[in-house]
């Protein structure tokens, strides 16, 4: 009797807990510095969630290798519902399968809560590249093996996972060149120094409107909003490419149900806001807000996919 009143006791401690949270301000590690992609979208979330759930929602920016040392940290961390991490390709698909030795699993390690949105990226090539389609490009790369550079913003990044994926699946064989951040790649794009490269279509976007860049595709399924007048890869003769970023919100592993679920349903009320949805597209992304079972899901098929790109193009850390 005495151990069925003590588990009854921890039963309600428990959901006395969970129907107090948040009690605190909640931190969400954003695994690139201020001003990206991530960022903005970590940021969005963040203003309209303060509200909602009582609390504030801080950023903690933890930038580092290609994503790695925020996800780490997240994982490390009280699984309490305070302390939140902002996944992405990056972080959870491309360095899993680049790096024998990570600090934590993409997948043991976390407890899925939201896919916010996806966003695509668009291959751009410096004015002088004598090509203004894709397959115009993919004959004038094929013509010339190992003579076009392309620009990422680092070893292991989205970036180069989407050219070393349409290397592989177009046949063209070209020179990768790491930068350290999007900014002196575009620098070096710009100025011919490179010829191409995959990048965020918000990034690149004010520079191809000023005729500095050319837009030649975007990586996903479908065009782009921000660009309709661009093709995609998948409708320009390789139907099964596929690339681009995407954020979703995490807990450490063991976080209670109970405070995952809360999470999900405002974070979820959040993406619906008119105001969320409005710069999150400024962003070129897709509202998606899944259950934590299809973001689950999403990262076990996401590490798979870029596992067999990985594989099957020899990509590795330089």
């Amino acid at each position: 009797m005495r151990k069925f009143i003590a588990v009854l006791a921890l039963c309600s401690s428990a959901l006395v807990q969970a129907e107090a949270y948040p009690a605190k301000p909640i931190h969400l590690i954003v695994p690139f510095p201020p001003g990206g992609g991530n960022d903005t979208v970590a940021r969005a979330i963040a203003q309209e969630l303060g509200p909602d759930l009582g609390q504030p929602m801080v950023i903690d920016n933890r930038p580092g290798a290609g994503g790695s040392v925020g996800a780490e940290l997240a994982a490390k961390a009280p699984p309490d519902g305070y302390t939140l991490f902002l996944a992405g390709v990056g972080s959870h698909a491309v360095n899993p399968n680049l790096h024998a030795r990570l600090g934590y699993d993409p997948v043991k390690d976390f407890a899925p809560i939201t896919l916010l949105a996806s966003a695509p990226s668009v291959l751009v090539v410096n004015p002088a590249v004598p090509a203004r389609t894709i397959a115009q490009f993919t004959a004038y790369a094929r013509a010339n093996p190992g003579k076009l550079n392309y620009a990422s913003n680092g070893n292991g990044s989205a970036a180069q996972l989407a050219a070393a994926m349409y290397e592989y699946m177009a046949g063209v064989k070209m020179v990768h060149v790491p930068y350290k951040g999007i900014a002196p790649a575009m620098t070096d794009l710009m100025s011919g120094e490179v010829q191409l490269m995959f990048g965020t279509i918000v990034a690149l976007v004010p520079h191809i409107q000023a005729g500095k860049l050319r837009p030649l595709a975007v990586t996903s399924r479908q065009r782009s909003a921000l660009l309709p007048d661009v093709p995609t890869l998948a409708e320009s003769g390789l139907p099964d490419y596929q690339a681009g970023s995407w954020y979703g919100i995490m807990a450490p592993a063991g976080t209670p149900p109970a405070v995952i679920e809360r999470l999900h349903d405002a974070i979820v009320k959040a993406l619906r806001q008119p105001a969320v949805a409005k710069r999150l597209a400024a962003e070129g992304a897709v509202v998606i807000g899944s259950t934590p079972e299809e973001f689950g899901t999403h990262i076990k098929a996401e590490v798979a996919r870029v596992g067999n790109v990985v594989r099957a193009a020899g990509i590795h850390i330089e």
